[in-house]
């Protein structure tokens, strides 16, 4: 009776064991049982490196998810007025150039001039960006602006060249 309970902890161990080595190659986070225990093995997120093709409806050549916009906080003006800085870049996947990117806005305004070639409202909640012109893959353009908050922005809509 002693040696089966001897054989089937050893068998419990090589189970827990081959466990633990799948885990380690298979990068998830898992958790292991042992004498009552729970330990939890976390190992870092792993990211396939392979190119892989964007779900495109009925081939499209670009869409404006395309378009990433990032903006954050940078140093106030000598006024002490807040700036942004606002960059967008085209991250399309498939080589294609982007066009005519609008973005969602408000009544953006800012106390620091804009280059309007690079970025200007056209209306309410309607903001041009390059003039209209496009933005080659992984091309960006950034501008800085001053108010006392950040505009929330957006794309609205694009065109592929």
């Amino acid at each position: 009776m002693r040696r089966e309970m001897k054989l089937a902890v050893a068998l419990a161990s090589l189970l827990l064991l081959f466990l633990a080595a799948f885990v380690v190659v298979s990068g998830v986070e898992s958790s292991i049982i042992f004498q009552g225990k729970t330990n939890i093995i976390k190992l870092p997120h792993r990211k396939l490196l392979a190119m892989v093709e964007p779900n495109r409806i009925f081939g499209e050549k670009c869409t404006k998810t395309d378009i990433v916009v990032n903006q954050g906080p940078t140093a106030p003006l000598p006024s002490g007025i807040p700036t942004y800085t606002v960059e967008i870049l085209n991250v399309c996947a498939t080589s294609c150039k982007i066009a005519a990117i609008h973005l969602k806005c408000g009544w953006f305004s800012s106390a620091k001039l804009i280059n309007p070639k690079v970025f200007r409202r056209l209306g309410f909640d309607d903001c041009l960006v390059n003039d209209g012109k496009s933005l080659g893959v992984g091309e960006s353009l950034s501008f800085q602006y001053a108010n006392t908050f950040s505009y929330p922005m957006s794309v609205s809509s694009v065109a592929c060249v």
